[in-house]
């Protein structure tokens, strides 16, 4: 048995047995902020896209969001959810639905500073890179430019905007173009891999200021049924 795979049996069998007591919350009761504190709290961590976009003006606006995720290769998308804001619509939801386009660039640890700077409240004519000291590349396809730092940048046109409450959007993009430094590619050119060590991503968690390093990383290898079961039947695929 593995290194790993022991520490899970241990863990496993410290957890509580399976009539121990829960808690139930009727989230129709509730208000959107606790809802939104205990789910925030425990669906984590989350990957953070750090949006680029324009206004019609060509005003650039920069803000990240931990609500996004890959959601298919082909076609290649990705979501996000976009939260209301009382008053005003965000302006990454006013410029995406204004334009259809953004670029989704992720966010390493050397770069947590920079982009808590972007978090700010700023006005629709401040420019949140130029606050935090950032310089852009110009994207190949669309207007929005990329973080010039950032070690991947996603090139997004809008597929789909979902209206999923008062304010409240979620995003669907095609990735158009992708850009990722030379320093975090590995193997093979043609078909390189990704250096998780040298991307040091950091993620979202609980709370309003707490995020994690994604360097603590296990292997655990996916079973195969005929390994496992070499009595099954052949399924029609394996004939």
């Amino acid at each position: 048995m593995s290194e790993i795979h022991a520490e899970l049996h241990e863990r496993q069998a410290l957890l509580p047995p399976a009539l121990a007591p829960t808690r139930h919350f009727d989230f129709a009761a509730m208000s959107g902020d606790d809802r939104y504190r205990l789910m925030a709290s425990t669906i984590m961590p989350r990957p953070i896209a750090w949006v680029v976009t324009c206004s019609r003006d060509g005003a650039i606006n920069a803000a990240p969001y931990s609500f996004f995720n890959m959601f298919g290769s082909d076609r290649p998308v990705i979501a996000l959810g976009v939260l209301a804001r009382p008053g005003a619509p965000k302006d990454t939801a006013a410029n995406i639905q204004a334009t259809g386009e953004f670029v989704v660039n992720l966010v390493p640890f050397a770069l947590t500073e920079a982009m808590n700077i972007t978090c700010i409240d700023a006005p629709p004519d401040i420019d949140e890179l130029t606050l935090a000291g950032l310089t852009t590349l110009p994207s190949l396809a669309i207007q929005p430019p990329r973080i010039a730092a950032s070690p991947v940048a996603f090139e997004c046109r809008q597929t789909h905007l979902l209206d999923t409450g008062p304010g409240q959007l979620l995003v669907v993009g095609e990735v158009l173009h992708a850009h990722y430094a030379e320093h975090i590619l590995t193997g093979d050119p043609d078909r390189p891999r990704v250096d998780h060590n040298a991307l040091d991503l950091v993620g979202r968690m609980h709370g309003a200021s707490a995020y994690i390093r994604t360097n603590d990383i296990f292997d655990l290898i996916r079973p195969v049924w005929q390994d496992n079961h070499p009595r099954a039947p052949k399924t029609h695929h394996e004939e």
